[in-house]
């Protein structure tokens, strides 16, 4: 074996960490603080103290074609959107098919990580072990953080005037498990995001009443998208994705906030975000808009103080008689076992190469995995990442020079800024992202090429959904089923929902993208003429 790297969480992130070092046959030990793998999709009936936490009726908001490994399908009777019991048997039978399990260990909690005193010459680390009330220290030559962010709640506390004197019961999102404890009565969910509005509509059948209080309002979005299929299978395409970042702004604005209106008038239902224009990180939930019709949930602006049993809120109306506050305001990124200024080294923000390498460390040894966000899935994304810092931890892969990397930081963060305002640092474009991190390890597909030598692959890569097959159809770790895949997606898509054949089963033709592709020519045509 080769360098020995340390990965700190079994998580998805981890276990990709695990597989990619392998495949660079390099030694990897994995350390798991719980019992178990899978960390999100890990449920528990009560929320454990450093690792996220879910809740019981948890589904994802990713379709099982966008969010597999790239070399792993789920079993094409899975159903597109899986319950998170679903997921921890895929998560389980990878790291199984892997052979990754045997490179873990469980309940092992990693207290420190320091660099040596020769770092600058050997990027060698120090690493402080916690189990069974024993401590070890081990060096390591490399280190892979693959703890997630979703573990340290953000409860805002003091941006609440009165707080400290509500008698209720107040509680954040991680804390919930499932709403039968709240039986009739009167909730108050702070925060428009997955976890609040979630929470909410299940709260919405049980409580006598719900209100959502939301500072900034959001984009809510429908796991069922056009024709019945799955919203990322017809969002996220290459094809979408270059007219985004092509048109002129103004019609770009346009046609997102459109398809973003496209179920419903988000300013009929208090939903609207503050600037619509931002590509803010949407919610995926199917029945809200339900629900506010139902009168079941009700949608309020930011709450500008609370009493001993109301919240009032900033357009005057108060909420009387309330039971219990529940705060879905996210969470913070904290590493307690690493110095913060080597991630968060500008401003107290993560300041890192392409999300996973901190620029000014004198070797490239340490990579974060996991940390970035965007419309895309988490499985693919934390693959790709750990890929390249394999590579880059072997050395057969090396990073740009410092300044390079910093420059590139805040050109980032300036597009993220004007993308996703200035709460969103860690968002980034899915397809876009995933293309330059493909690039450094030569597995970016090359869609010009495949026209030219595969033109059915390429409409289909192109004009389809951004799948994580095609981050392995070349390059280092290339899959030979990964062609195959692309092309059948839509059949295992299909599968779970033929419960009851009644006709013929439709699905994107070569036709629809032929259309698309015209379309597009006649655009390039256009914006020529306008332009020369």
């Amino acid at each position: 074996m080769g360098k020995k790297v340390a990965i700190i969480g079994a998580g998805i992130s981890g276990l990709a960490s695990i597989r990619s070092c392998l495949e660079e046959g390099l030694e990897p030990i994995c350390f798991e603080r719980s019992n178990h793998i899978g960390g999100l999709w890990k449920f528990s009936d009560h929320a454990e103290e450093g690792r996220a936490s879910i809740y019981q009726s948890v589904f994802t908001n990713s379709s099982k074609e966008m969010m597999c490994f790239p070399d792993f399908p789920y079993p094409e009777d899975f159903p597109n959107f899986m319950h998170n019991s679903k997921l921890q048997e895929y998560i389980i039978a990878f790291a199984r098919d892997k052979n990754l399990l045997k490179y873990i260990q469980f309940e092992t909690l990693v207290s420190s990580i320091n660099k040596r005193p020769d770092f600058s010459v050997t990027g060698q680390w120090d690493i402080t072990t916690e189990k069974n009330g024993k401590k070890e220290s081990v060096v390591f030559d490399a280190v892979m953080v693959c703890s997630g962010h979703h573990v340290y709640p953000n409860l805002p506390k003091e941006s609440f005037p009165g707080l400290k004197h509500f008698k209720g019961q107040c509680i954040h999102s991680r804390d919930y498990k499932e709403p039968g404890t709240w039986k009739g009565k009167r909730v108050l969910v702070v925060g428009l995001g997955n976890s609040g509005c979630d929470i909410a509509t299940e709260l919405s059948h049980t409580a006598e009443q719900v209100i959502i209080s939301s500072r900034s309002g959001s984009w809510v979005m429908s796991r069922v998208w056009d024709n019945g299929f799955p919203w990322d299978m017809m969002f996220i395409t290459r094809f979408q994705t270059f007219l985004k970042n092509n048109l002129p702004t103004a019609i770009s604005n346009w046609w997102y906030i459109r398809q973003m209106n496209a179920r419903f008038k988000h300013e009929n239902y208090g939903l609207m975000p503050l600037n619509g224009t931002l590509r803010k990180e949407p919610v995926f939930n199917d029945d809200l808009p339900a629900r506010i019709l139902c009168g079941t949930v009700s949608i309020k602006p930011n709450v500008k103080e609370f009493r001993e049993t109301s919240a009032v809120f900033e357009d005057g109306t108060v909420f009387e008689a309330l039971d219990c506050v529940i705060f879905a305001t996210g969470y913070d990124n904290a590493y307690p076992f690493l110095d913060d200024s080597i991630i968060k080294s500008r401003n107290n923000e993560v300041t890192l190469f392409k999300g996973i390498f901190p620029p000014q460390l004198e070797k490239p040894t340490l990579a974060v995995i996991g940390l970035v966000q965007s419309l895309g899935a988490a499985i693919p994304t934390t693959d790709l990442q750990a890929r390249w810092a394999a590579q880059v931890i072997k050395g057969t892969c090396t990073l740009p020079p410092v300044k390079a990397m910093l420059d590139d930081i805040d050109e980032k963060m300036g597009k993220k800024l004007k993308w996703f305002g200035k709460s969103e640092t860690i968002q980034t474009d899915y397809i876009v992202y995933m293309d330059e991190v493909a690039a450094f390890i030569g597995a970016k597909p090359n869609i010009p090429w495949l026209f030219l030598t595969d033109p059915k692959l390429a409409i289909e890569v192109f004009f389809g959904p951004c799948s994580p097959y095609q981050f392995r159809l070349s390059g280092p770790g290339k899959w030979s089923g990964a062609r195959h895949a692309i092309l059948t997606q839509w059949d295992r898509t299909l599968k779970p929902l033929k419960t009851r054949v009644v006709g013929g089963v439709w699905k994107p033709s070569l036709s629809s993208h032929l259309l698309k592709l015209l379309a597009l020519l006649i655009l390039l045509i256009a914006l020529f003429l306008v332009l020369f």
